[in-house]
C-alpha cells in the first residue's frame, strides 16, 4: 500500500473530529483525533507497515495515538471503514456488516443485533468466544466454529483468550443510568444535534438526537435506538444505546424502562438487572408494592 494511504486515514480521523465538535463533543476528545490525523499525515512509512509488524502496540506508541484511536485505525485498515464514523454521520448498518461474516444471513444478523445487541465484528468475535452464541438458535457447532476461524482470520491474528464478561463490563451501572439521564433530559429540552439516521428513514429527516459526554476518562455517545425491533415496538424514544470507549474495545449497552416485574417503569441497563436492582435499593427508589416481589419474580 502507498503512503496514501495515511492520507486517507488521516481524513477519516479529521472528518470524525469535525463531526464531534459539531456535535458538541469535549474539545480533548476533537482535539484527540485531530492530532492522530497529523501525526499520519507526517509518517514517512505507510500506517499499514506500522500495524502488519508491530500490531496495536505499534499503533498506540505513534505521538498523539491512544488505545481507542488506535483501534480506530486498525479498524479502517482491516475492513475500509470505521464503525464509529458511520454511526456519526447516521449511516451506521450493523446488519450489513454482521453479514459479512461467512455463515451469517441476514435473518441472523437481526437476530444478534437485535437480541444480543451485536453492532460490531469484535462484539461478534467476543460473543463467539464467551458462551453467549453456543446456544444460539440457529447456530450449531460447525458454523459457530466456522465463524470463529473468519473473524481470526479478518483480525489477522490467533484469537487471545477473552476476559469473562463480568471482568469486561466494569462500568458501573449507576454510571450509565446516570449518562442515560443526562441524554433523555437534554433530548427533551430539544438542546441536542440531531442527525438522519439512513436506516428506517425514507424521509430522511433528522429526528435522532446525539449527545456525546464524558464519565471520568470514559467518552461516551448516546443515542435513542434506530433498530428494527425498536420501531416495532415503538421504542425509538425510550431505549438508550451508549457507547463508551473502554480499555479494550468501544463498549455499549441499551438502557431501557423495565416493563414487568421488580423494576417496573424504572430504567435499566439491559442485562445488568440486579445491579440496576441494587442501585435503586440504596437509594430508596424501590416502591413498597415493588419491594413485595423481591424475590417472588423472575424479572423482564
Amino acid at each position: 500500500m502507498s503512503i496514501d494511504l495515511n492520507r486517507d486515514i488521516a481524513g477519516r480521523l479529521d472528518e470524525v473530529a469535525r463531526i464531534l465538535n459539531e456535535q458538541g463533543a469535549s474539545r480533548y476528545r476533537v482535539q484527540a483525533y485531530q492530532r492522530a490525523a497529523t501525526t499520519l499525515r507526517s509518517l514517512p512509512r505507510p500506517i499499514s507497515e506500522i500495524f502488519e509488524k508491530e500490531g496495536l502496540e505499534g499503533l498506540e506508541k505513534l505521538p498523539g495515538v491512544g488505545e481507542s484511536i488506535a483501534r480506530a485505525i486498525r479498524d479502517i485498515l482491516l475492513h475500509g471503514k470505521l464503525a464509529m464514523l458511520d454511526r456519526l454521520r447516521g449511516e451506521h448498518d450493523p446488519i450489513a456488516l454482521l453479514t459479512s461474516v461467512p455463515g451469517i444471513g441476514k435473518a441472523l444478523a437481526s437476530k444478534l443485533h437485535d437480541d444480543l445487541g451485536i453492532e460490531t465484528l469484535e462484539e461478534m468475535e467476543a460473543a463467539a468466544h464467551d458462551g453467549r452464541l453456543e446456544n444460539f438458535a440457529g447456530l450449531g457447532a460447525k458454523r459457530l466454529e466456522g465463524i470463529r476461524d473468519s473473524l481470526a482470520h479478518r483480525f489477522g491474528r490467533v484469537r487471545k483468550q477473552q476476559p469473562p464478561p463480568d471482568e469486561m463490563d466494569e462500568t458501573p451501572a449507576s454510571e450509565l443510568l446516570d449518562v442515560d439521564a443526562e441524554y433523555r433530559r437534554e433530548a427533551a429540552a430539544n438542546t441536542l444535534k440531531k442527525i438522519a439516521p439512513r436506516r428506517f428513514n425514507p424521509t430522511g429527516e433528522a429526528w435522532l438526537p446525539v449527545l456525546h459526554t464524558t464519565r471520568g476518562k470514559r467518552h461516551y455517545t448516546a443515542l435513542f435506538s434506530n433498530t428494527a425491533h425498536a420501531h416495532k415496538l415503538r421504542k425509538t424514544r425510550d431505549w438508550v444505546v451508549l457507547y463508551n470507549d473502554g480499555h479494550q474495545a468501544e463498549r455499549q449497552c441499551t438502557v431501557i424502562t423495565s416493563q414487568f416485574g421488580r423494576l417496573k417503569n424504572l430504567r435499566i441497563v439491559r442485562g445488568r438487572e440486579n445491579e440496576c436492582e441494587e442501585f435503586y435499593r440504596e437509594r430508596g427508589q424501590l416502591r413498597p408494592g415493588q419491594l413485595e416481589l423481591l424475590g417472588h419474580s423472575s424479572g423482564e
